[in-house]
């Protein structure tokens, strides 16, 4: 008999005396199904645990999933990062929607989970991590307010261990994409070298948070307010821009950009400028990798990027303090300076 039951669920399991046997549940962490597949007794079995499911929307997965982006925790994200989350979320809900949080404390539930992450890293070792990462911190926030007694997602570890610390703008790459840039972009790019802040919080910085010494702004992923002194040659083109509205940064046609229409235009100057292997984020990179190559110290840098001093160490590491000929030149002239000061004063530094 041809049984088509939705969300029916199978596990094979090998037996001890080397055989395998299937075993039937009702749906992903759901209860077994009773009886020999197929049978009046499988049917019935599928068809109790089904109703029960359907009776009691709230002990689903779904009612979590919906609470949290009508939580606190969820409206202080910024507007990016929630757009990202709740794509996320509806495909978790589609997959997982009626999982009862019940089984949230069933030992194979986090296998049933890590299962659909291995599916997802198929496609994109990438979002598959950022998919685990909501789901886990939206079960982190039902196991706080105690609508779960367990979160299977804690410490799943990562498959994508890319970075980008290592991409800076070359100065012959700055130089290309400044020539061909429109006025918009050109004023976008020199406001990212220059400040080492993000796309988004340029895009939305007004005038009135420049007030011709400084900028102020709040960072919005992180929160971090940061007071950044105003360089002579950002503060020359600032001077010079007029100003079409509320906001620093405009298109062509002196309107806000949008992240889509801003990225589509970043895009094509990069193209026309023969500029491969960057992006707008990788210009916050290279501010920290200009600073600390001009001699400033890493906390300098963390004040003026927003950056943790952790995050300013990487970005250092992954760039110059290993790789950088001029800084390494510099350093073997000061030694030959200090060899010849201790031989002058008859302490001669070994050779």
């Amino acid at each position: 008999m041809r049984v088509r039951l939705k969300g029916l669920n199978s596990r094979r399991k090998k037996l001890a005396d080397g055989t395998w046997k299937t075993y039937w549940y009702a749906w992903k962490g759901g209860p077994p199904v009773k009886g020999e597949y197929g049978s009046p007794e499988f049917i019935a079995s599928y068809n109790e645990a089904a109703a029960i499911r359907l009776a009691h929307p709230s002990t689903q997965l779904q009612s979590v999933l919906q609470a949290y982006q009508g939580s606190v925790q969820f409206r202080k994200l910024a507007p990016r990062t929630k757009r990202d989350y709740v794509r996320h979320i509806e495909a978790i809900e589609k997959e997982f929607g009626d999982f009862p949080l019940k089984a949230m404390t069933a030992k194979r539930t986090r296998g049933v989970f890590m299962d659909w992450r291995d599916r997802l890293a198929e496609r994109s070792s990438r979002q598959s991590d950022y998919a685990w990462t909501v789901l886990a911190r939206v079960l982190s926030w039902a196991l706080d307010r105690g609508d779960i007694d367990a979160n299977p997602c804690e410490k799943g570890g990562r498959f994508y261990h890319g970075s980008r610390k290592a991409k800076v703008w070359s100065p012959s790459q700055e130089a290309a994409f400044l020539e061909v840039a429109p006025d918009g972009l050109r004023l976008a790019f020199l406001m990212a070298l220059w400040t080492g802040q993000r796309q988004g919080d340029l895009l939305r910085l007004p005038w009135s948070a420049y007030d011709g010494t400084y900028i102020r702004l709040t960072q919005s992923k992180t929160g971090v307010a940061v007071v950044i002194p105003i360089a002579r040659p950002l503060k020359t083109v600032l001077d010079r821009t007029p100003r079409q509205g509320d906001l620093i940064l405009v298109n062509v046609d002196g309107n806000p950009w949008t992240e889509s229409g801003f990225r589509s235009s970043w895009r094509k100057a990069c193209i026309k400028a023969g500029v491969t292997g960057r992006t707008f984020h990788d210009l916050r990179g290279t501010a920290v990798t200009r600073l600390g190559k001009a001699g400033c110290t890493v906390p300098e840098i963390a004040t003026i990027t927003g950056h943790s001093l952790e995050d300013v160490h990487a970005i250092l590491d992954a760039n110059y303090l290993d790789r950088d000929t001029a800084m390494a030149e510099s350093g073997i002239r000061k030694l030959e300076r200090a060899h010849r000061k201790g031989s002058t004063k008859g302490t001669k530094i070994p050779d």
